[in-house]
């Protein structure tokens, strides 16, 4: 398998934990996003979106961090990242979309860019507008994940999975961004309960081999 990636993108860096957990080899295809890379003509042939990630896999190419994520799952089922009940999946993918539906669209790097450079946006109110979504959006995953019984060590019970392999890349991006992180003290648990395991620390975007261009 090849991973078309950006070391600091959080959606490669949910696919690169999952790959991780699973223990599943792959080849690192950097695609350098600040450089445009990603809009160039040969990445283009291969991903009509212009985005990453992208799983190759044979012949089969693949996007969207949480397709990729459950395609591997699917056809990889051990460790499994989702649970076996219907209901427990339901709450994992819910939390999941909580994370890539309501928070990482709205501090996407093409988002930001579109901010500044076509609506004239200073970087402070660039930032403002970050840290307003990613800490709203956090401050719902803390009450679901305070209150809900399922959760356990981590996002649910006490091994990671789909959830967690979307909780910990947004939070990286929100110390980045010095957002305020004080109340999520559930969140912030979890996150340090992954970040202690082998798979987190190998996925983390410092580790990747792009990571010093």
């Amino acid at each position: 398998m090849q991973l078309f990636n950006y070391h600091r993108s959080s959606a490669s860096f949910r696919v690169r934990i999952a790959l991780a957990l699973k223990g599943l080899p792959y080849d690192y295809q950097p695609v350098h996003l600040v450089r445009n890379e990603q809009l160039g003509a040969d990445y283009a042939a291969r991903s009509a979106q212009r985005l990453v990630p992208l799983l190759v896999d044979g012949d089969q190419a693949i996007s969207q961090s949480l397709a990729i994520i459950e395609y591997l799952d699917e056809t990889h089922p051990d460790p499994a990242l989702l649970p076996a009940d219907p209901l427990g999946r339901a709450r994992v993918r819910s939390l999941a979309l909580d994370i890539a539906c309501e928070i990482h669209p709205l501090n996407n790097l093409r988002v930001l860019r579109y901010l500044v450079k076509d609506l004239g946006v200073s970087e402070d109110a660039k930032n403002a507008w970050y840290r307003h979504w990613v800490e709203g959006g956090l401050e719902v995953v803390e009450r679901r994940l305070a209150s809900e019984p399922a959760t356990g060590r981590h996002c649910h019970g006490d091994t990671p999975g789909l959830a967690d392999c979307l909780l910990v890349p947004q939070i990286f991006n929100a110390q980045r961004f010095d957002c305020r992180l004080d109340g999520l003290p559930t969140v912030m648990r979890i996150f340090e309960a992954c970040m202690a395991l082998p798979a987190f620390q190998a996925a983390q975007p410092s580790a990747c081999p792009d990571a010093q261009e």
